[in-house]
């Protein structure tokens, strides 16, 4: 079969091309033509999605589902089925035409499909890449369902999720994981193959599911001996086209394969989905706005078209709204924040640095004015136990030497005081009792008790903070790095800190939560056996993490 290939490798398609150039920096395009130009130039389909002709799906004679199936953002009644056609997932175009495909759709109440409860059909379009995302309705309330695709003769692998209890429900626990930072250049995602393992009902993926960088033709550290990958992945990821080609190489990993199908996942991003250490419409790079943007439509389209997402958090050119609000039960309500593309820039760079009064000016916003009403608003409003906020980078102060003014990272939220000053007076003010913060980003685990004042080791306990390490990103890391001593002596906030890989594992509880850090020694080589590093709890109503 032909695959849809239209323009020269490493570029962008003139159609989009001559859309960036007309929309200059993103607080001139909301609203506008140029906005609606671009959104059309990233190929959306027409309306009434009838643009491309129709494929017969019998002449597919290779496995399409080579990326296999996710499910995500459960809600009571429903839950969003992934998967993706690729049956040559390393070629542009994966080995298929600029046809639209149907597929068909089985959700059933057992594993063996015998007790279908819900089905349907959905066109796969060339325009999101033979993506399929599927809505599915009508279902049970906090239940385990199976799921799966038929397209011509090819079934796809059976998926598992779970549905979110209703609004009103009165639950004893809730399990899930958090996870973040998968560098495939720099080791094995061996950690997936465990969490599959793990008795879950949700997975929270914190950011940075797909790097930029290249990809060596052994797959970096990975030293493949039995493969060699395509010259395309060895470049830095900058047009839709790149993008597309790097979410197939990570998502034929087995292990990644693997965890989506076990469990349903809640995503957001951070930086490397785009490149690393934007903010907003800002590159890290000195590029023009309108080619950074360009990027960065091609870059968010990529993403959305690799996760199971609603069309709600659908790109618009180089908008989308990421942050969204999910409840389960009476138990927990989850705040999933974008901290990345309507941030303020970087105060002294990207980097560490001493604070002064650019970053401490506090106009400056991590997460925008209508994300931050929002969240503030949600507390106000939220009658769960548990407020959760999945975010990307760390939240808490973290002193990174000795001195009486400390280094700290300017991209954390330390690079943004008054934010979080603003964050924390939300909490105060809306009654918020049980506050957890959920981060990733820094490629180690980290437990902390976020204080009132961070400054003051005495002042009250308002909520834990629990960092989850990277999954493969850092290599293969140790448990006490180079910083151990030093970063738990200047922030006696720090309960713990692990430089292994891995993930977190969170149940919530109506009395406390408990926190398990789960670790593995080694991703530059395959295989590695995970354990549990630490485990600690903290108690409804009186917030501060101890040892488990």
């Amino acid at each position: 079969m032909t695959s849809a290939h239209r323009h020269a490798p490493g570029t962008h398609t003139p159609e989009l091309r001559a859309a960036a150039a007309r929309i200059g920096r993103r607080r001139f395009l909301t609203g506008t033509a140029a906005a609606a130009a671009l959104a059309f130039a990233v190929n959306l389909p027409a309306a009434g999605v009838a643009g491309a002709a129709e494929l017969d799906a019998r002449k597919i004679t290779k496995d399409p589902f080579t990326l296999g199936v996710a499910s995500g953002d459960p809600r009571p009644d429903g839950v969003v089925l992934w998967t993706r056609l690729a049956p040559s997932p390393y070629e542009p175009g994966s080995g298929l035409p600029a046809q639209r495909i149907s597929v068909r759709w089985e959700v059933a109440s057992d594993a063996a499909f015998t007790r279908i409860v819900a089905r349907g059909t959905a066109d796969a379009h060339p325009e999101f890449d033979h993506s399929v995302h599927v809505d599915a309705v009508g279902l049970a309330a906090d239940r385990v369902y199976y799921f799966r695709f038929r397209t011509g003769t090819w079934i796809s692998p059976a998926g598992r999720t779970r549905t979110a209890p209703e609004s009103s429900a009165k639950l004893n626990e809730l399990r899930i994981g958090a996870v973040s930072c998968q560098a495939y250049h720099d080791g094995y995602f061996t950690a997936y193959k465990h969490l599959a393992e793990e008795e879950l009902d949700v997975v929270f993926h914190l950011g940075d599911y797909l790097y930029e960088y290249a990809v060596t033709a052994v797959g970096g550290v990975r030293q493949y001996t039995d493969r060699r990958l395509p010259a395309l992945f060895n470049r830095e990821t900058m047009t839709l086209e790149d993008y597309r080609l790097r979410y197939a190489l990570y998502k034929s990993d087995p292990d990644l394969i693997a965890a989506h199908a076990a469990h349903p996942f809640i995503v957001t991003w951070d930086d490397h989905e785009v490149q690393d250490n934007y903010a907003d419409d800002i590159p890290k790079n000195d590029v023009p706005p309108d080619e950074f943007l360009l990027r960065r439509a091609s870059a968010y389209r990529a993403y959305w078209e690799n996760q199971p997402l609603r069309s709600p958090q659908l790109p618009n050119g180089p908008d989308a709204q990421l942050y969204r609000r999910l409840q389960y039960g009476r138990l927990a309500q989850f705040d999933i924040l974008d901290t990345r593309q309507y941030r303020s820039d970087q105060a002294y760079g990207d980097g560490l640095d001493l604070p002064g009064p650019e970053s401490e000016d506090p106009s400056r916003t991590m997460t925008g004015a209508t994300q931050e009403r929002w969240l503030l608003d949600g507390w106000k409003n939220s009658t769960a136990t548990w407020n959760v906020v999945p975010q990307q980078v760390n939240f808490s102060l973290r002193r990174l030497d000795l001195n009486p003014v400390p280094m700290l990272s300017m991209d954390a939220w330390d690079g943004y005081p008054a934010a979080r000053k603003r964050i924390l007076d939300g909490v105060a003010a809306a009654g918020v009792e049980n506050l957890m913060v959920l981060s990733g980003d820094v490629h180690v685990a980290y437990a902390y008790d976020i204080k009132q004042n961070f400054d003051d080791p005495a002042s009250k306990t308002i909520g834990t903070e629990i960092v989850a390490t990277s999954i493969s990103s850092g290599r293969d890391g140790a448990e006490h790095l180079s910083t151990w001593e030093l970063y738990t002596q200047a922030n006696p906030h720090m309960k713990f800190y692990d430089g292994r890989r891995g993930y977190v594992t969170v149940t919530l509880g109506e009395q406390r939560a408990r926190a398990d850090y789960r670790t593995i020694p080694a991703v530059t080589t395959p295989g590695a056996a995970v354990s549990t590093a630490a485990s600690f709890v903290t108690e409804v109503g009186d917030q501060g993490l101890k040892p488990a």
